[in-house]
């Protein structure tokens, strides 16, 4: 019942910002603790030592707030705003269907507006890039910013969509193979990594369900190709359903790279519809992940 109301919280209202212009969002309040973390810690020897026990410690205080809210006396008000805060499903939609109306007034505003969501090079992007990435950021976010917390949530309660959120954030911080992070935050990616294996491939197999689509052939040929071990699975399920190749040639920090296509045999010129489209796939999963909460009440 938690999850059913907190579902339909954020659905209807999203982050409104009457709330989040006069209060810290949780999402800020982790992503501070995380910098706070990475300033005291993350420098001298033993680096992969100290972002493990700053792993570990992020685990445990998600843990334990989430343990902590659950318990209180309060009907279970907090925890429904905590889950409905925590599942980011209208906010994604709202940034991906605003990349698609960027991009009917031009290819300018379209970058623009898809730079806010994604971390490649957008100065040289055609419409269709823009497009492009805009899908793949529904598809990736739909599994770590939807799917997964619910998971986790069913799971494990409010700890585990709580100590979920914190990896995520770290992870998004400070888990990149950079000089600075490549040891320090290599614990909080491959945890990262862990937590999203079964909601990576449990979106993809929703997204093509709510789809009409059975054959799993592309799924399995395609999703090993991406360069992440899970990012690639909601990608390939969502690149068939649209009929549009996903990944394919872009640019990070001013250098190319040319990873493989998923679904090759897709359009490669999508745009605006083709990221409507998308959005509306994100509201099909959502809808079989509030039906999934209904039949458990009902059981």
């Amino acid at each position: 019942m938690v999850l059913i109301a907190a579902l339909l919280l954020d659905a209807f209202f999203g982050e409104p910002r009457l709330v989040w212009d006069r209060l810290p969002h949780p999402a800020v309040l982790m992503g501070r603790l995380v910098g706070t973390a990475d300033r005291r810690w993350n420098e001298g020897a033993s680096l992969r030592l100290r972002g493990t026990l700053v792993t570990l410690g992020l685990l445990a205080a998600g843990l334990g707030l989430g343990w902590l809210i659950q318990i209180l006396p309060d009907h279970g008000l907090l925890e429904v705003l905590t889950v409905a805060v925590l599942v980011a499903q209208k906010s994604l939609v709202d940034h991906v269907r605003a990349v698609a109306a960027a991009l009917r007034l031009s290819v300018a505003e379209g970058r623009n507006s898809v730079a806010m969501i994604v971390g490649r090079d957008t100065a040289a992007m055609t419409g269709p890039d823009v497009a492009r990435a805009a899908i793949e950021s529904a598809a990736e976010n739909l599994s770590d910013g939807v799917v997964a917390p619910v998971f986790w949530y069913l799971v494990l309660g409010l700890p585990g969509i709580v100590a979920y959120k914190l990896i995520n954030t770290a992870d998004s911080m400070i888990g990149h193979m950079t000089p600075r992070y490549r040891d320090f935050g290599w614990a909080s990616a491959r945890l990262d990594d862990v937590l999203n294996l079964i909601p990576a491939r449990l979106t993809a197999l929703l997204i093509a369900l709510t789809h009409g689509w059975v054959d799993p052939t592309p799924i399995l040929r395609d999703a090993p190709k991406h360069r992440s071990p899970n990012a690639g699975w909601p990608e390939s399920a969502m690149a068939p359903v649209l009929n549009v190749a996903l990944s394919g040639p872009r640019s990070y920090n001013g250098v190319s790279k040319h990873f493989p296509w998923v679904w090759p045999e897709g359009r490669r010129d999508p745009g605006p519809d083709d990221i409507d489209a998308a959005a509306d796939a994100l509201w099909r999963v959502w809808a079989s992940l509030l039906a999934v909460a209904v039949i458990v009440v009902l059981l």
